[in-house]
């Protein structure tokens, strides 16, 4: 199968050439077919070299791709606020937090509301909610999201009174002071029971709608001299590689890899961590693919690793179709017999089986070849899900199948 792929390949590379030789001068020579073949048949080699280190290798990523130093992220930061300014689309008055929380704002500006007797619906009450970045300076901006929690029909046109945001963990504390006219990338419109929508009209953001009153107490350094940098997802083969690595570019590090995500960085003096975290970033390694098949039975979509073997099997995949036709036909009673006329069904029901596939997969099988597989079998997408789970069940499958 392989060999055919390959020829196959290098047939359609050789056609290519061929045109292109034969526009420029007219006509291809024997050489210039020979040194098309060639070349294709070298392109092929080098695809599948290229495919089979990268099974065994894995990827050649930068070390910031894969994890991320440990204290060095960012905080989300929220807070309750009002927007103002809309055109009958806010709250009703059955949302009595809406008027509440506008009384309270008057209140601090000398001005006395009753809130049941505010009934405006140009007001509506919201959360908004912002990312804080590691190491965020006083006077820095950052963009906020602004949600409706009442019953407004739009937040269109509007604008966010200045919302002061904070932690979970403690509310005194502002952090940063947002404020803004909202866009909403959408609108919902209607009249006379008809409406339009385009988008959630109840959700809005500011761009750089927040400003920066105060930075998050960052430390990325610990204990006596240490950096602990966590890689994005577990695996022990690509911590094993990052600490061989960090250790060969930097023999004055003491680095120890922890577990399967934590790899430890013990610098001679705290005040390099900055240029340490800098040049380690920066670290090319060969991260570690996982066996994996990842299924969406609601799309149909399939996602194979590149370290997928299969065991050798025999897969015989065929569809059985029954189709039933249903003919209605019609009786009419005689001239004045009193009769009724009557509809009476005929069904006819026709089964039909295609003849299996049958395909034998060798030893060691890769994705490479599962491909060339399914392709020659002329399968579709909730056909290849069968096939995989049953190859999963019976043994010859070597992956983790993740089914979302």
């Amino acid at each position: 199968m392989k060999n055919s792929f390959l020829k196959l390949v290098s047939f359609a590379a050789l056609l290519t050439i061929s045109a292109v030789v034969f526009a420029q001068n007219g006509s291809a020579t024997p050489a210039d077919e020979k040194a098309a073949m060639k070349a294709a048949q070298d392109a092929a080699q080098k695809r599948e070299t290229a495919i089979r280190q990268a099974e065994s290798n894995g990827v050649a990523v930068e070390i910031a791709a894969i994890g991320g130093f440990r204290g060095a992220r960012s905080n989300t930061i929220m807070g309750y606020g009002l927007v103002v300014g809309l055109a009958g689309t806010g709250d009703s008055k059955q949302v009595s937090a809406t008027s509440t929380a506008l009384a309270n704002a008057l209140t601090r500006w000398g001005t006395l509301v009753d809130p049941s007797k505010f009934t405006s619906k140009n007001i509506a009450i919201v959360s908004v909610t912002a990312e804080l970045p590691a190491f965020a300076a006083p006077g820095r901006k950052v963009d906020i999201t602004v949600q409706s929690i009442g019953d407004a029909k739009s937040l269109e046109g509007g604008f966010l009174l200045p919302t002061p945001l904070g932690t979970m963990y403690d509310t005194n504390i502002s952090f940063a002071i947002a404020s803004g006219s909202l866009s909403i990338g959408g609108f919902n419109s209607g009249s006379n029971g008809s409406s339009i929508r385009k988008n959630h009209a109840t959700v809005g953001r500011v761009p750089d709608g927040a400003d920066i009153q105060r930075g998050v107490d960052t430390q990325f350094v610990f204990g006596d001299g240490f950096l602990y940098l966590d890689l994005d997802q577990p695996d022990f083969t690509t911590a094993q590689r990052v600490r061989d690595q960090i250790a060969k570019s930097f023999p004055g590090l003491g680095v120890t890899a922890i577990d399967a995500v934590t790899i430890a960085i013990k610098l001679p003096n705290a005040k390099d961590a900055v240029d340490v975290i800098s040049q380690v970033q920066k670290l090319e390694v060969y991260a570690n693919t996982e066996p994996t098949i990842v299924i969406n039975e609601r799309t149909g979509t399939i996602v194979i690793g590149g370290n997928v073997k299969l065991g050798p099997a025999l897969i015989a995949h065929g569809s059985l179709r029954v189709q039933i036709d249903t003919e209605f036909i019609t009786s009419q009673p005689l001239p004045f017999s009193q009769g009724q006329t009557t509809v009476t069904p005929v069904s006819q029901v026709n089964a039909s089986e295609q003849i299996p596939q049958v395909v034998v997969v060798a030893p060691n099988a890769t994705l490479d070849d599962l491909a060339k597989i399914f392709q020659a079998m002329d399968v579709s997408a909730r056909d290849i899900i069968a096939i995989l789970q049953a190859l999963a069940d019976q043994g010859a499958l070597k992956a983790r199948i993740r089914i979302q």
